[in-house]
Parts: structure tokens; sequence; C-alpha cells
């Protein structure tokens, strides 16, 4: 069964607006409507709602509330989630789990999702409203398409919305490193309303290693992988840092950012861990708050014996000191600010106050150059 082009033919019924309202109950609609207002926050419900739905589609005898093989009559959702739906809802630009929403814990407790399911879902206008509709579908027999359509149609909507365009700036050529670390630092520094501002950093790394692969003789042969979600834990993306470089499909470097804590012994101790596990050359850990100035003996200690027994190099070290050093690399600062401004203004993990923000801090340089 081809579970993409079913959730591809779903999405065009969603662009094209078709309209199921009328065939379903206002509670449904309320439920839809909870479950897509929080499609980001909660991304897990969100895409096993999505994948529940297109294998009821397909299959439409099994009853979607088994959702494990371990379950009397039930079928693995988070194989079909792994391997077709969430590779699609990346395809078609909608939100996604870095791997799967089964990987969530409160997801994938061994029971059916029965209305008295006890899965602890933080959120629990979402934890009901999603009980709900998969009941309608099996108790009420509710067509999927139906509720799927509609609800991807909300969040095609909410998506729109919170694009937010990034105003380039009229005479680039005129930034300097400094006045460009300036502008950084306050974006960095802000203290926004909403989660999400810790993934800034990342994106600006992930922004100069674009660069860094195509201009330094180091990278060459290199790969740059993909970003996944920011809110993944270490145990769910199973990546070995926030950014990723492969060389000869070998993981050749790995960047871990933290905007909000300093460098302590136990974070190098999880490096350790990292770097016995998935075998780089070089790890990175950059902070904004640089390293504990207690624990510096001790850090080097352990990247020392890193270096000695493993042969890989831990380069523990502040966050802007490095931006700073790596746009002297560089040959053009009008790059890393016109494809880092492009991923602030892409990324759905982002609340529209980062991208105002960026924009504001846009318009200062703007004065100041």
């Amino acid at each position: 069964m081809n579970y993409r082009e079913i959730l591809f033919s779903v999405y065009e019924e969603s662009v094209t607006n078709k309209d199921y309202t009328t065939k379903i109950s206002k509670q449904i609609c309320t439920n839809i409507e909870i479950m897509a207002t929080n499609c980001l926050s909660q991304k897990g419900v969100y895409t096993v709602l999505v994948t529940l739905c297109i294998y009821k589609i397909a299959h439409k005898d099994q009853d979607i509330r088994n959702h494990q093989t371990q379950i009397a009559d039930g079928f693995s959702g988070r194989s079909i989630d792994t391997s077709h739906i969430t590779p699609t809802l990346k395809e078609l630009g909608l939100p996604s789990m870095a791997e799967s929403g089964w990987l969530t814990r409160s997801l994938e407790q061994p029971y059916p999702y029965t209305l008295d399911y006890n899965g602890k879902i933080s959120n629990k206008s979402v934890k009901k409203a999603f009980l709900e509709l998969v009941d309608d579908i099996e108790s009420r027999n509710i067509n999927p398409k139906y509720i799927l359509v509609e609800l991807l149609k909300k969040v095609i909507n909410i998506q729109a919305s919170s694009k937010i365009a990034i105003n380039p700036l009229t005479n680039p050529e005129k930034l300097t490193i400094s006045n460009l670390i300036e502008i950084l630092d306050k974006q960095f520094s802000f203290n926004y309303s909403s989660f999400g501002g810790s993934k800034l950093p990342v994106l600006a790394f992930f922004a100069i290693y674009q660069l860094l692969i195509k201009e330094i003789s180091r990278y060459k042969d290199c790969e740059l992988k993909s970003l996944g979600s920011h809110t993944a834990s270490d145990r769910t993306s199973k990546s070995a840092g926030d950014i990723e470089i492969f060389k000869n499909n070998q993981l050749f470097e790995a960047i871990e950012i933290k905007l909000d804590k300093a460098i302590d012994t136990n974070m190098i101790r999880i490096v350790k861990e990292k770097i016995e596990r998935y075998n780089p050359t070089r790890y990175y850990i950059l902070s904004y708050y640089e390293i504990l100035n207690k624990q510096k003996s001790d850090i080097e200690e352990i990247i020392n014996e890193v270096k000695n027994t493993h042969g890989c190099q831990i380069v523990a070290n502040g966050l802007m000191p490095t931006l700073k050093y790596y746009f002297r690399l560089i040959d053009n600062l009008e790059n890393f600010i016109f494809t880092y401004s492009k991923l602030i203004q892409n990324d759905n993990e982002l609340k529209n106050i980062h991208k105002e923000k960026w924009n504001e801090l846009l318009a200062e340089l703007e004065n100041d150059i």
C-alpha cells in the first residue's frame, strides 16, 4: 500500500480547500481545531493522528486504536510513520517529527488509544481531542479522510500565517565582523517570551558551515547533514550533535551548541560518550556563557584523555568568540547574512517573535552601516 500517495492525495484536497465540514459534527471540528492549533508544540500527537488516519484509509478493517503489534489485533504504527508518513510530511513541508511520533514516550505506551488511555500527554485538551477523534473514526465510523483534510487545511493556514519575510539589507557590502557580531549578540541574548530562541545560534553556525564547506580545504568532499528538530532529545534524534558533518559517509565533525549554560564537566563527559558512540575526528562544544571557570582544569583533563585514548579533538569554547573566528575565514559576510536570514524565515520551529526581532536588528544594522 502506498501510504505516501494517499497522504499526497489528502494534501491535494486540503490545498484546494475541499470542504468536509458538513459531513462531521461541530465537536469534531472543535477537536480538529485544537489539534491544528497545537501542531507545532505537540508534533508527536499530531503526527500519530496523521499516521492513524492514513492507515485507516488504507486498511478499513483495522482498528487503529491498536497501534502496536504487541496489542491484540494490532499493527506497527511506528514503522509506518518512520518509513512513510514522517518522510512525506517533510517532503510536503508540513510539521513533522525528527523520526516518528511514536518516539514520544507519552504515545509509545503498549495500550490501545481508547478514551481512557493513560499516556501522559502533557496538554490535556490535545489528549482529549486526539482520543476523541480516534474514537470517532472507530466507534462512529467517521471517514478518517474528512478529519485529515480538515486538519491539514488548518495546519497549512497556520504555517502561512507564521511566514514572516526577512527584510534584506540594502548595503550588505558595508558589513563588518564587528557590527555583525554585535547584532547576533543582541539576538541571542534577547529575552524572548516564547520557547525556541536556543535554535538561533544553531542556525547561525549551520549557515556558516554551509559556506565553509564550499570555501575551506579542510571540508573538501564533506556533506552537511540537514538539521533535525531542535526539540528532539538525543535518544530520539540519534545524532551526535546539533550540527553534523560527514566525509565519505563517516561522521567527520559534530557541533553542540548551548545558549543558556556554561560548559561544565558533565557536558564534556556526555560529549565523551558521544565520541565513543559516533567516532568523529573533531567535536565542538560551544556555549554563549563559555567554560565554567572553576572546572577548567577538570575539563582540560577530560579533553586530553579523549585525545590520547580516542584521537578525537574536543574543542570547548565560547559561542561568540568562535563566531568571530569563523567570520574571518569566510570570503563574504553578505553570503552569511543571506543564508542565515533565509534559514530563520523558513524555520517552522521558530516563533514570530524570533523572526520579527531579527528584522528589527537588521533595521538597526542598516542604520549603522
